[in-house]
């Protein structure tokens, strides 16, 4: 597990109303990927389900109105989903994909919704690629390359496929710290990264999609 690390640019997910400059609580995030492919074996796209920790859940449920005290309908969640996804648009979602090496561009998000259980809240949403792309090799990165996010998958089927069914998914989990990046790593509160530092891809969870 990385030991997570704030920035002085802070990243917006749920509450486009907090400044960037802000100091702000980490965040985490549990995921589950669906690799989605059409019929004629070309990757279409990939659905999410991020979960939030119980704690920033809290943090962005405040204020919001609602029916019946401790839950929230889809609907009473359907304006947080909008800021939700209208905020990542601007960090690619936090997600990065190749084909045979080749870097592939996704849609704005679409069937974006928000879930509420356990005391966590869950963005749904499916980032469809621009063009439908053909490849042996798919991978797929999820991260913050600030790593004021930290993202893991979740433990009970965390990647999965949608009609490629001679294709074969694997996935790594994210590279573990060295002492000397460790060392770095907690000194990000007082030393931000650059804003245009990919630093955080050291740290990418990976998905590996291999086709015949």
């Amino acid at each position: 597990m990385i030991k997570r690390t704030c920035c002085s640019c802070v990243i917006v997910l749920l509450l486009s109303f907090v400044n960037r400059a802000e100091a702000h609580p980490h965040v985490w995030v549990t995921f589950h990927s669906e690799v989605l492919y059409a019929a004629d074996g070309s990757m279409t796209g990939v659905r999410h389900a991020w979960t939030f920790d119980d704690m920033f859940s809290a943090y962005a449920l405040q204020g919001l109105p609602h029916a019946k005290k401790g839950q929230y309908t889809r609907e009473e969640l359907a304006s947080l989903a909008q800021v939700n996804v209208n905020s990542l648009k601007e960090y690619g979602y936090f997600t990065f994909a190749r084909a045979d090496g080749k870097k592939l561009k996704f849609s704005d998000a679409l069937d974006y919704w928000l879930e509420y259980k356990n005391a966590a809240l869950t963005l749904h949403f499916t980032l469809p690629l621009k063009a439908a792309a053909s490849a042996k090799v798919m991978q797929i990165e999820i991260y913050d390359p600030s790593i004021f996010v930290d993202f893991e998958f979740a433990k009970d089927k965390p990647v999965s496929l949608s009609g490629a069914p001679q294709c074969l998914v694997s996935y790594d989990l994210p590279h573990q710290p060295t002492a000397a990046e460790q060392a770095r790593l907690s000194q990000l509160d007082a030393v931000p990264l650059d804003p245009s530092s990919t630093y955080g891809e050291t740290f990418a969870n990976k998905i590996l999609v291999k086709c015949p």
